[in-house]
């Protein structure tokens, strides 16, 4: 059996994100796991979602799963680190956060997941965490990081943005790819926000999501896959996330935003180096 392999920071990445793609690749008989750096204790939630529930990480951990069974995750696995919260926030200098541990440390740990796992293809942030969240940022540094300690891969970080490996000493190593998103829709929406009395520079439930700044960060798109018939899926495992809905709810342009292309998702491929000239891929595993 084929395993695929997301790496990602908190509970709703998996469905707010490549959700469409991980829902694709399970329905079809790939077993696809999850590894979680940690339970989204740093989350905002209304006080009265916590009924039932001992603290933020209990009640996201509850939704995570929730989003697994719809999605058919093989397996769900925990980092165990804190949540972070966005950069500059006290959270981030907590000794038990993700931000604060060593890189080496998170590598490690990811590493015994790649062992135990052994997955043909690995998911992940890419280097600007997407919305430049310090988890994500961090996660995309300790894969890489682990592709060194573990497989001997040298990475060079080309001009366009892309990672290439300079060298590979285990062509064993699984298929890496950053999730990530053209920025052409969101340039534009970057333009059209103050139109609906909304700043682009503070953005989302909390105001702390700068669209400008994230619509200059390109990565390049090099794998696009289709998941039009995954939408609904897609769909109802972000619905498991309700505490962390908000976000893409909250008006009419948000919600624009949210579900505009989700028929469709990209990726930028890091390994095997991707060469420019080469033609989009539509798949991950290399077929």
């Amino acid at each position: 059996m084929r395993t695929l392999l997301a790496i990602f920071a908190h509970p709703d990445d998996e469905s707010f994100g490549p959700g469409g793609t991980l829902a694709k690749y399970a329905y079809n008989g790939v077993a696809v796991h999850y590894v979680c750096g940690t339970r989204g204790e740093a989350g905002t939630v209304d006080p009265e979602r916590l009924n039932g529930y001992p603290d933020v990480g209990a009640l996201r951990t509850a939704e995570l799963m929730c989003a697994a069974r719809v999605l058919r995750l093989a397996g769900v696995h925990f980092l165990g680190y804190r949540d972070s919260g966005m950069a500059g926030t006290e959270s981030n200098s907590l000794p038990e956060s993700l931000h604060a541990a060593p890189l080496d440390e998170v590598a490690g740990r990811i590493i015994e997941h790649i062992e135990r796992l052994r997955p043909d293809v690995i998911i992940t942030h890419d280097p600007f965490g997407g919305y430049g969240h310090p988890d994500h940022i961090k996660l995309h540094r300790a894969t890489l990081r682990a592709y060194e300690l573990r497989y001997g891969v040298e990475w060079t970080l080309e001009a366009d943005g892309r990672w290439v490996s300079a060298r590979q000493n285990a062509p064993t190593a699984p298929r890496l790819y950053f999730a990530t998103l053209p920025k052409t829709l969101l340039k534009w929406a970057v333009r059209i926000l103050p139109l609906f009395g909304q700043n682009p520079r503070a953005f989302g439930r909390n105001g702390d999501i700068d669209l400008v700044q994230i619509a200059s960060w390109d990565v390049p798109i090099t794998t696009r896959i289709d998941t039009r018939r995954y939408v609904a899926i897609k769909q109802q495992a972000a619905d498991c996330h309700a505490s962390q809905q908000s976000f893409g709810r909250r008006s009419r342009i948000q919600r624009f935003l949210f579900r505009r292309n989700q028929g469709t998702e990209y990726f930028c491929r890091a390994l095997p180096s991707y060469r420019r000239g080469e033609p989009l891929e539509t798949g991950l595993f290399g077929d």
